[in-house]
């Protein structure tokens, strides 16, 4: 009886695995919905329901990322306004929204990427390049990715 190897089958060293995109600016969104501070907190949460999305970048007029607001921020907002029977129609995001944002290298590598969501406990993260806002990487983005490179050998 022979031995049977259970390494699996070899590749071939030329193979094409150094073109896997694996870089987070590869599977980032580019077209995104971005807020204006001025904005008040009912025109986000107009535009987070009509666009089923659950925050977003706040951008100065120079698209340089100054914040991001979430729903959970307006629902703060909310339970504040009703506690102390506080009209909201007016009230900006500016004063709202998380100013101190982390961000994260487009250059990053998806699975670094993936690990920063478990540890930072945060559903997105904004790149910039040259102080301008140019995309964002959320936790479905690197599902996505992870669908992608489901054939390649970390998932086999």
């Amino acid at each position: 009886m022979g031995i049977k190897s259970f390494i699996g089958a070899r590749r071939n060293k030329n193979s094409t695995d150094d073109n896997i995109p694996l870089k987070v600016s590869d599977y980032m969104t580019r077209h995104l919905i971005t807020f204006k501070p001025d904005q008040t907190i009912e025109s986000v949460m107009q535009t987070l329901i009509k666009h089923r999305i659950s925050g977003g970048p706040v951008v100065n007029e120079k698209n340089e990322l100054i914040g991001i607001i979430s729903e959970g921020d307006c629902i703060k907002q909310i339970s504040e306004s009703r506690y102390y029977n506080m009209p909201m129609q007016d009230k900006t995001i500016e004063k709202h929204m998380v100013a101190d944002v982390e961000t994260i290298d487009g250059n990053m590598n998806i699975f670094d990427a993936a690990n920063k969501f478990l540890n930072a406990k945060r559903r997105r993260f904004p790149i910039v390049e040259n102080g301008k806002l140019v995309g964002q990487i959320s936790q479905k983005d690197v599902l996505k990715a992870a669908m992608k490179l489901k054939g390649q050998n970390w998932w086999k």
